[in-house]
């Protein structure tokens, strides 16, 4: 795999970062990976380079599951290794990056996607050297993160590229699941208000359970397990793979609240770099009947919205992971 898309992984500590709200770390890592090869144009600036953003919990090392790498950077992809310098960044408390399993715990400063985006600047700038990337991209917080990173420097990217997610406040059923993730993990006694000696198992299987009702499609769901006991096989295998995992109960914490003041509505009209903004008819966490995609596009001059319907196939929210759905369309307009 290193040989076939150059996969090459790296670190950036960053002196004395300041938050938005004013705390501080002396040191603030940020892990990435990069795969692929930088391509310089006339003037020696990397042209080919693409910021690609993870899910909630998640980090940038998902996208290389062996599940997931051909099917995301192979030959003739979306985002094939051979044509595209991808950067793969571990967001601030997920993955190899600063979190609060590193040890402050509950005392890690409270970052939001605003910091996340201040950080990453700073690697993809000065780290990597690069000025202009091709394009910003990123799946579900991912993709929270690549609108906050069109409103707040929408000259850093020729194209953004945002799927599973809304430019709004997160607010309404969003927010209802994010509380009740994060009430279960508190609740639980061997919580301890964050000063657990093993994670709180309580907790984490009732944030679990949440997200799981969530994460999926409800068509997908009947027709996989059509009867009582397939479906709660899959439950048990589900929660158990998922409990198998290490998530850190502080880390979900601050993962799922980092979305607490995202909210770049009013600064779309700022967006004039093509956008292209993919979401699922079947996605729970995102549903259409919102009706925010025609009004946010229409604040934006080359931005557009592409639903992908759902079927027995798609996986609601899920579908981010499956891009034999959207892959043609992101391929097409990363060609443009």
């Amino acid at each position: 795999m290193t040989r076939e898309f150059n996969l090459q992984s790296g670190a950036v500590t960053l002196r004395d970062f300041v938050f938005h709200d004013g705390s501080r770390l002396p040191e603030l890592r940020i892990n990435y990976r990069t795969l692929g090869t930088p391509r310089r144009d006339g003037s020696g600036a990397i042209e080919n380079a693409i910021l690609l953003h993870h899910g909630t919990g998640g980090s940038g090392g998902n996208f290389l599951a062996p599940a997931l790498i051909d099917a995301f950077f192979g030959p003739g992809a979306p985002l094939d290794a051979s044509i595209h310098y991808v950067i793969l960044p571990d967001a601030i408390g997920h993955g190899g990056s600063s979190k609060p399993s590193d040890g402050l715990r509950m005392a890690f400063p409270a970052y939001d996607y605003a910091d996340m985006v201040e950080a990453e600047m700073t690697l993809v700038r000065d780290t990597l050297g690069i000025a202009k990337l091709k394009a910003v991209m990123g799946i579900s917080m991912g993709g929270m993160v690549t609108f906050q990173w069109a409103t707040t420097y929408p000259e850093s990217a020729q194209k953004f590229l945002p799927m599973g997610c809304y430019p709004i406040e997160i607010a309404g059923q969003n927010r209802l699941q994010r509380k009740l993730i994060i009430d279960a993990i508190k609740l639980d006694p061997a919580w301890n208000e964050g000063n657990y000696t093993s994670q709180p198992v309580a907790g984490m299987r009732g944030a679990t359970s949440i997200a799981m009702l969530m994460a999926s499609g409800a068509l997908y769901l009947q027709t996989s397990y059509p009867t009582r006991e397939a479906a709660d096989k899959f439950a048990e295998e589900a929660m158990a793979l998922s409990l198998s995992s290490g998530r850190d109960a502080n880390d979900a914490i601050y993962q799922t609240d980092a979305s607490r003041n995202y909210n770049p509505w009013d600064r779309l009209d700022r967006v004039t770099a093509p956008l292209l903004w993919i979401n699922f008819a079947d996605d729970l966490l995102n549903p259409p009947a919102l009706g925010v995609a025609e009004k946010a596009v229409a604040r934006m001059p080359d931005a557009r919205f592409v639903l992908v319907p759902g079927t027995e196939k798609t996986r609601g929210h899920g579908t981010l992971n499956q891009p034999e759905f959207w892959g043609d369309e992101v391929a097409a307009f990363l060609r443009k």
